[in-house]
């Protein structure tokens, strides 16, 4: 990632996504957020996000009016699904599809026609897969992230704390969706 190029993070509210939002801004990145409700956009906003717009209905269109009309260089994907899909339409030239999971209901059928116009990499991002095959860049990484923290650069959002005797609880505000940023249990 090269400061000033732009960044599209679905799942934005999530633990993760406010992550990815923190390490695209401290690349220099210019970032896009989506999320599916108008207090989880404030809240991409509050984590630095440049614009926060919702996914629902399709997004093509607002992403491509934010960078008039160039797309984006990145998209940290998630959400898979129909999200996957549009969200190639969305790369520029050059561009990376991260995919980090399928919470939208599994996996898509990838078209090669865009990799091919676009000049598009696709990118399989699991720290479970580095870790085993890469073991020297994860820790590298992990102590990068964990420096990062140390310096107030990398903050989790917690929106929900819940005695440790309510883990059902917590539990079910993650599956509910009101959870923004983390849920964590205290003794």
């Amino acid at each position: 990632m090269k400061a000033g190029e732009w960044v599209l993070v679905h799942g934005a509210a999530g633990g993760i996504g406010i992550a990815a939002i923190q390490v695209a801004k401290l690349f220099g990145a210019k970032v896009i957020a989506t999320a599916s409700s108008e207090e989880k956009r404030a809240a991409c906003l509050e984590e630095g996000a440049d614009h926060a717009i919702d996914y629902a209905g399709g997004f093509l269109d607002r992403v491509k009016a934010l960078t008039g009309g160039y797309g984006v260089d990145i998209v940290y994907d998630p959400i898979g699904a129909q999200v996957a899909e549009e969200s190639l339409r969305c790369l520029a030239w050059g561009g990376r599809l991260l995919i980090l999971g399928f919470l939208g209901g599994g996996p898509t059928n990838i078209r090669s026609n865009y990799l091919l116009i676009k000049g598009i990499d696709v990118v399989g991002v699991r720290i479970g897969g580095l870790n085993e095959a890469a073991l020297e860049l994860a820790i590298a990484n992990m102590r990068e992230l964990t420096k990062l923290a140390g310096e107030g650069k990398l903050r989790p959002r917690i929106s929900h704390r819940f005695p440790l005797e309510k883990a059902a609880e917590a539990l079910q505000a993650v599956i509910d969706r009101t959870v923004i940023g983390k849920a964590v249990l205290v003794s």
